[in-house]
This record gives structure tokens, sequence and C-alpha cells, in this order.
């Protein structure tokens, strides 16, 4: 007689599901850093996705060609574009590079006597010289690290060449994997799952896609008001500004630093006012475009989706920055945003109410049972003659 296969005993099923867990949980911390290039390489294909969808849409083709299509455009547009803008700003970017050198051999000078003010000596020689160190470093490689060097950039090139391939196989293959995602759970919960999803989903356009037109706003205000102050540079300096806005509170202030130690440096090309003057206006500038930026334009474009406290975005943003660099800073408050979601999604479920505040997903909640009350039927007559 043929043995069927029986169900795992719930004890073994726990069993196995903690193994898993926590194989999965090793592998993904021994692979960490395949995991933040695959990381980087879904919010490419995220960002260009909606040009895909647009060409399924106008032209009817299937979503492998117009994957191919978006994909390819991108890449020329990426490599196109540096190679074309290059030699226009490359007078600038010098500029910008040597203002920028100046301006941290100043400040080498400047903390290397002691600062007196009102009578109290400072002693900041120490790091004057870790930042002369750090820039002789930085400019001048020993000849024993270029070795390191071209090792790094050979790994670098490496996974350019990972990110490249899986933007195109998350774009391609993003339909199937997303539902996977969501059939992993039980089947009665894969509703809910598939609503979790979609607001999530929203959380990232509203943020991201923002964050790119945002970007464009800021970069093409504030090459203008450079321009208008007369900052040499001034192209470079307003791109610097919009591409720095994708990492929130921080990058701007960064791109403003900038702007403010050329124009401390080099002045204005038509102003007649000294350096610092020239300095001092363009700090006023940045404070005005910011503010304008920070409680009229952003709100405009982000819209009202992100209701997150400031202070808590930039502490968060300062942590994502010092432990993951740019990406971290960039990724910080769309995360914070969907685990706000995640969270507000199983303190409903764990309280026994609704899935969703708005009672959508209401729709997901299996009926309850109805209990009939039992009729008594009454004994049928006796039919036989007596």
């Amino acid at each position: 007689m043929k043995k069927t296969a029986q169900d795992w005993s719930p004890s073994f099923r726990y069993t196995m599901g903690i193994v898993v867990f926590i194989g999965i949980a090793a592998l993904l911390i021994y692979a960490r850093e395949a995991v933040r290039m695959l990381v980087i390489a879904g919010f490419i294909a995220y960002l260009i996705s909606p040009a895909v969808k647009f060409v399924m849409e106008r032209t009817k083709a299937t979503r492998i060609m117009a994957v191919n299509v978006v994909y390819f455009s991108a890449l020329i547009v990426m490599i196109g574009v540096p190679s074309v803008l290059t030699p226009i700003f490359f007078d600038e970017i010098q500029l910008v590079g040597q203002d920028l050198l100046d301006l941290s051999n100043q400040i080498n000078t400047f903390l290397s006597s002691p600062i007196n003010i009102a009578g109290y000596v400072i002693h900041l020689e120490q790091l004057g010289a870790s930042l002369s160190n750090f820039q002789g470093n930085l400019l001048t490689p020993l000849p024993e690290e270029m070795l390191a060097l071209i090792e790094s950039t050979s790994i670098n090139a490496l996974w350019i060449l990972v990110i490249l391939t899986s933007v195109h196989l998350y774009m391609t293959e993003w339909p199937k994997i997303s539902k996977w995602l969501i059939e992993l759970a039980p089947e009665p919960y894969q509703g809910e799952v598939k609503e979790l999803y979609d607001r999530l989903r929203n959380v990232w356009v509203a943020y991201l896609r923002g964050q790119i037109v945002l970007m464009l706003v800021v970069g093409v205000v504030f090459t203008i008001a450079w321009l208008v102050i007369g900052i040499p540079g001034a192209l470079v300096l307003g791109m610097i500004a919009g591409l720095f806005t994708l990492v929130p509170d921080v990058g701007p202030l960064i791109a403003a630093a900038l702007a403010v130690g050329v124009a401390l440096l080099e002045g204005s090309t038509w102003i007649p006012l000294s350096n610092f003057w020239v300095a001092g206006i363009t700090a006023a500038a940045y404070f005005v475009l910011i503010s304008l930026k920070n409680f009229f334009v952003r709100p405009i474009i982000m819209g009202r989706s992100l209701h997150m406290n400031e202070g808590l975005v930039f502490i968060a943003i300062i942590i994502a920055t010092i432990l993951g660099g740019i990406m971290g800073a960039l990724l910080i408050v769309p995360v914070l945003a969907s685990v706000a979601v995640i969270m507000e999604y199983l303190r409903r479920r764990i309280l026994g109410l609704s899935p969703f505040e708005d009672g959508l997903g209401e729709q997901f909640r299996p009926p309850p049972e109805k209990y009939k009350e039992k009729k008594i039927k009454p004994p049928k007559k006796d039919k036989r003659k007596s």
C-alpha cells in the first residue's frame, strides 16, 4: 500500500521556520554589501519604472520591449549627458575646485595659531594639522596605496555591473516578484498584504518622485540665483545644490557652504562690494530660497502623505549619513515612513481592530460565523391504523 505524505507537526513547523529565519538573517549579514547594491539597484529601477508603464500604455508594447527601450535609453542619457556637459563646465569645475582648495588652505592657516576671543584663547592647532594631513593624503596618494586604489576601482566596476544587471532584472520581473512576495502570506491574509503593499508603494511614490522633482526645481532656482549675484561657477554650484537636495536637510546646508566659500574667495563678477559682503548676500539668498522651499514648494511637491516630526527626521538623517553614507541618508525618511505604516497595521491587528484606520481592508476580514438555533421538530404522528 502506497504511503501518503503527512503534514508536519506544529512544533516541527515552528522549528523549521526559526531555522529558515536564522539562515536568511545570517546570509543577509554576511552578504550585506551585496544587499546594499541590490537595494541601490531596486531604488534606480523604481525611479524609472513609470517610464516603462508609459511606453507600454502608449505603444501597446510588451513589458520586455518597453523595459529594453527605457533601460538602454537611460544608459545612453547617463553616459551621454556627462560627456557633453563636462567640456562645457570644465572651466567652472576647475574654478570651483581651486577655490575649495584655497579655502581649505586658508582654514589650515587660520587654525595653525591660537584663536583669541575676548581674552579667551582657543587652541585648534591639532584640528588644523589633521585637516592638512587629510588633504595631503587625499590629493597625493602614496605609491604603496596605488595597488589598493586599483583594486578598489576594479571592485567598484564589478559592483556597477551588478547594479546595472539587477536594474534590468527588477524592471522586467517585478510583477512576478511582487506577486510571489504577496503569496508568501497565508491565503486568507493575502488581500490585507496586497493592501499593505499598495500603501507602502504610495509612501515611496510620494517621497522619491517628489524628491526628484524637488531636485530639479532647486537646481534651476539656485543656478539662477547665483548667476544673478554673479558668483563664479554658478552653473556648477546650482547643479550641486539640486543634487544635494536628494539628501534632506544636510545636503542643502553643504551646498550653501560651498557657495558661500566660493563667494568669500572670488566675490562677485559685477557687485562692487568686498568678498565678505558678497558672501553675506549669498548666505541671505540661500536662507530666503531654502525657507521658501521648505514652507511652500516642498509641501506642494511632496504632498501631505509623510507626517513625520522634523526633529526626528533630522536626527535620523544625521545617523543614517554616519552609518550608511549618502544612500542611507537618502533612504532613511521613506524607510521610517514605511516602518510607521507597518507598525500601525500590526498595532491594529494585535488589538483586534480593522487592519487599516480608514476602514479599507475590512473586506479582507473573514465573515463571522452565523449560528442558527436548532429547532426541535415535533415527533411524527403514527399513521398506522389502530
